[in-house]
């Protein structure tokens, strides 16, 4: 049998100094006694796991709205590639796995329908009532909207998960603005700077699988890039009579490995020439340590700029989108200008809060199914509601 504070001590054995031990910990918002048997950072991996938001990432998208086919990723899917690709590199760093996991886990569970066109359609809505960002959504998530508990309101998660929540930052989502408790200026744990880059790396590899896969651009518009090119051309000349689909499927399990490898060797490099020796440096460090070398990042440039192209911008995921935006826009209307159609549970919170606010919340927490499925109760005549 082994308890929790044994655990602790094997933490501090094993893990690198610059790591974030369970032990040490900023602790929760309200006090709760210690497990038994578990550390403080898998307790808030469970109960992340079994949170309302985190079973709804199944029916939320990423680039393909969810009846536009079984095979893409979901919010749930990409979610757990993230986790796989996040604890291989903590693992090689002796990072906290533990929070690693916990923190990539919940990253995304601030996201409404309709992935980043769900966003934009409700950012652009509640720019005059408080803004919204799918960082600080999920940080509302996890200290509000969650009801599990009789003596708090939210998941009553650990200080540096949340803070891993509120700072996620990639080349795709911008930092929400957290709050003081939160340290704003600093940057957050690396073991939520590792969950930040696994998040690009997942993706940028799997959404040019989707897009390869839903036929959008084929792999002769990417024979035109050299990483891509060269990669493929080393698979097929160790065998020949490979199909496209194994080809595919090779390439994007070495452009994932090329970048893990990379990333791993250099943040190792920047945590010493930073001479980041406890996790204190790390907070007032001047760069983010956790990074691609500046030839990875060049070598990933062409491709980035390609989905930007050829997959982003094509006008079928633009009609998707803008399709999105205004299922959201009419949806808010309709509860803005007669909230007495919302659920019960919802009007409550309209007296103790802004109702644009609660509106907000109520949108952001639907699947794209249930989005499309409340469309229809409210504008289809011959739906029943």
């Amino acid at each position: 049998m082994i308890k929790r504070e044994e655990l602790e001590i094997k933490e501090e054995e094993l893990l690198a100094p610059y790591a974030m031990k369970s032990r040490y910990t900023k602790g929760r918002v309200h006090k709760e006694p210690e497990h038994e048997f578990r550390m403080v950072y898998q307790r808030d991996k469970d109960r992340i796991v079994h949170s309302t938001a985190f079973r709804r990432l199944e029916y939320k998208t990423q680039v393909f709205v969810n009846h536009e086919g079984d095979y893409y990723r979901t919010r749930l899917t990409h979610t757990l590639e993230v986790v796989q690709i996040a604890k291989s590199i903590a693992r090689a760093l002796r990072l906290n796995e533990d929070l690693v996991e916990t923190i990539a886990l919940a990253h995304d569970i601030g996201h409404p329908p309709f992935g980043h066109a769900g966003e934009e359609a409700l950012q652009s809505i509640m720019q005059d009532h408080g803004g919204f960002n799918h960082n600080i959504q999920g940080l509302r998530v996890v200290d509000l909207l969650e009801e599990r508990y009789p003596y708090f309101k939210g998941l009553n998660l650990n200080w540096e998960v949340r803070e891993g929540i509120a700072k996620h930052v990639t080349s795709f989502d911008k930092q929400g603005l957290c709050s003081v408790q939160l340290e704003p200026d600093s940057y957050p744990s690396l073991e939520a700077q590792v969950v930040d880059v696994a998040d690009e790396i997942a993706y940028d590899t799997h959404d040019l699988d989707d897009g390869i896969t839903s036929n959008l651009f084929d792999d002769e518009k990417l024979d035109k890039i050299e990483l891509w090119r060269s990669i493929s051309a080393g698979l097929v000349s160790i065998n020949p009579s490979l199909s496209k689909e194994i080809i595919k499927y090779q390439i994007v399990r070495t452009l994932i490995d090329m970048q893990v490898k990379d990333l791993i060797i250099n943040s190792e490099l920047n945590i010493k020439k930073y001479g980041i020796s406890n996790f204190s440096d790390v907070k007032k460090c001047e760069i983010r340590p956790i990074s691609f070398s500046e030839k990875m990042k060049e070598e990933k440039k062409p491709l980035k700029d390609f989905l930007m192209i050829n997959l982003y911008s094509h006008y079928k995921v633009v009609r998707m989108s803008d399709k999105a935006k205004r299922f959201i826009r009419e949806l808010f209307e309709v509860y803005i200008s007669k909230p007495e159609q919302l659920p019960y549970n919802t009007q409550k919170r309209i007296n103790c809060e802004d109702l644009y606010r609660a509106v907000c919340d109520y949108i952001a927490g639907m699947t794209d199914r249930y989005a499309l499925e409340e469309y229809k109760k409210l504008f289809d005549p011959f739906e029943k509601v």
